[in-house]
């Protein structure tokens, strides 16, 4: 992957994490008060710290899973290995990362997992 596509997926992937952030912020008073009581942190931060994510499994697994495979993304592009399939190493197409940013297996080899939890 290139570095330019690197950094539109990251801006992404940042806005993903925010987006979640605030609708939990918006949806959970006690989510909320956590937040806003912490000092001078952004608040795409709040969902590393660990404490918080204590909170955010309380919150709703669903949001917590989309942060995790989120986080799991931004630290592949730092390590320069994002858009390889977790599974076989092969590249993952740039329209499936457009579409699923956080994808962490290829076309491929996620119908096949599928296949097998059937």
């Amino acid at each position: 992957m290139d570095k330019e596509f690197d950094q539109k997926m990251k801006e992404a992937l940042l806005e993903l994490k925010s987006g979640i952030i605030d609708q939990l912020m918006a949806n959970n008073a006690d989510f909320r008060q956590i937040v806003e009581g912490m000092e001078a942190k952004d608040e795409v931060d709040v969902a590393s710290d660990a404490i918080d994510r204590k909170m955010l499994e309380a919150v709703g697994s669903k949001d917590m899973n989309r942060l995790k495979l989120i986080d799991s993304a931004l630290a592949r592009i730092e390590q320069g290995r994002y858009g390889l399939c977790m599974k076989c190493g092969k590249r993952i197409p740039q329209e499936r990362l457009e579409a699923i940013p956080y994808a962490l297996l290829c076309i491929e080899c996620k119908s096949s997992d599928e296949r097998k939890n059937r």
